[in-house]
């Protein structure tokens, strides 16, 4: 298994999909460092060989934010809009959708599992329609 920017990628796929497996590389930047190191897309990345390893690790190391130092941004980042207390600080801080989604129906990814509320639900006295 190369191993590329601390990522064990792995050997028995093509190359551009093992790329993904690394935290920062898409398909569009995958097929853009294979074009730098004029590498074949279809080529598996067991079957690549020393000195093809090297190139892509240098195009990645230095030309790109990967791994632990994007996260690390991304999270400074929204540290950042917290502090300040813009809008999307404020949904951050309250575990709600930042971008503008609703909130009365679907959400659940962010606001987690249902929780009961008492009160809520059927109304006593009133009949079924």
């Amino acid at each position: 298994m190369p191993r590329i920017a601390g990522v064990d990628i792995p050997k028995d796929k093509r190359i551009e999909i093992s790329l993904r497996y690394i935290y920062g590389i898409g398909p569009a930047l995958a097929r853009e460092i294979l074009e730098q190191t004029r590498i074949d897309s279809g080529t598996k990345a067991g079957d690549l060989t020393e000195e093809e390893v090297n190139r892509l690790r240098d195009v990645i190391d230095h030309r790109y934010t990967v791994e632990g130092e994007l996260r690390k941004e991304l999270n400074l980042s929204i540290k950042r809009l917290i502090e300040i207390g813009s809008y999307r600080g404020i949904r951050h801080r309250q575990s709600l959708p930042a971008r503008g989604q609703r909130t009365r129906t679907n959400a659940r990814t962010k606001r987690g599992a249902r929780q009961t509320v008492p009160g809520r639900g059927q109304r006593r006295g009133m009949t079924k329609k």
